[in-house]
């Protein structure tokens, strides 16, 4: 009876050592393997952002593991696709700087370019962003003659050109509503200069430049005219 009762109570202990285990330790982290293909899984399903949480994962617990290369790329595609293009070209930027002799390095600079043009939200906002796309798309043309991405590179870099030019436009009429004239026809004359492939804004561009330079002379010989109170007060001394 002894017995039975010292069994009973060791496969109590036992059972709670099992249940202690399992409510109190830390579950066993997933596998690189186990990330990887969570990620792709959650890719074709488009649940974009839980595929960056397992990619993100994956990058930072198994840097040197044989899905790391490719898990960066993939990460680069998922937030692009989840519209987050700073982050997306962010993280190409990163992998052209690990692995410029990749084999998708086309591919790469490509999205680059096109997250970069991605992330330019409004005309009223600096255009730096466009000029490293075009610099992008511009290697892809120049660096893969062979390139499916070629010719997309190419069409993009007129798209972004004409970004640029719209807000340079943009700022020139804000300039010459706020009449300050000689200010608005140097950026007009900056258009015309600097995209001459675009053919009507440039058009539009060298008849406001005429309009504003009729007015900041108009401006200049009426400042001639009329000098300030101050200046005519040392005239008068």
């Amino acid at each position: 009876m002894r017995t039975r009762f010292i069994l009973f109570i060791l496969v109590l202990l036992l059972n709670g050592c099992g249940a202690i285990d399992y409510y109190f330790l830390t579950p066993p982290e997933d596998t690189a393997q186990e990330l990887y293909e969570n990620a792709r899984g959650f890719m074709q399903e488009k649940d974009y952002p839980q595929a960056i949480d397992s990619l993100n994962k994956l990058n930072d617990r198994y840097p040197f593991s044989p899905y790391a290369m490719e898990a960066r790329l993939m990460l680069g595609d998922a937030y692009a696709l989840d519209e987050q293009y700073e982050e997306a070209a962010a993280v190409y930027e990163e992998f052209l700087g690990m692995h410029p002799r990749h084999e998708s390095i086309d591919y790469v600079l490509f999205q680059i370019g096109v997250n970069k043009y991605n992330a330019h939200r409004s005309i009223d906002l600096p255009h730096t962003g466009l000029a490293e796309a075009i610099e992008s798309f511009q290697r892809v043309i120049d660096g893969y003659p062979s390139s499916k991405y070629r010719e997309p590179s190419a069409e993009y870099i007129v798209k972004s050109r004409k970004l640029m030019a719209e807000h340079e436009m943009y700022v020139a009429d804000f300039y010459f509503k706020s009449k300050s004239y000689k200010a608005a026809w140097t950026r007009y004359k900056y258009i015309v200069d600097n995209f001459p492939d675009l053919t009507e804004i440039v058009q539009l561009a060298e008849s406001k430049a005429k309009v504003a330079y009729f007015y900041a002379q108009e401006q200049e010989n009426d400042t001639k005219r009329h000098p300030s109170k101050f200046r005519s007060f040392f005239d008068w001394l």
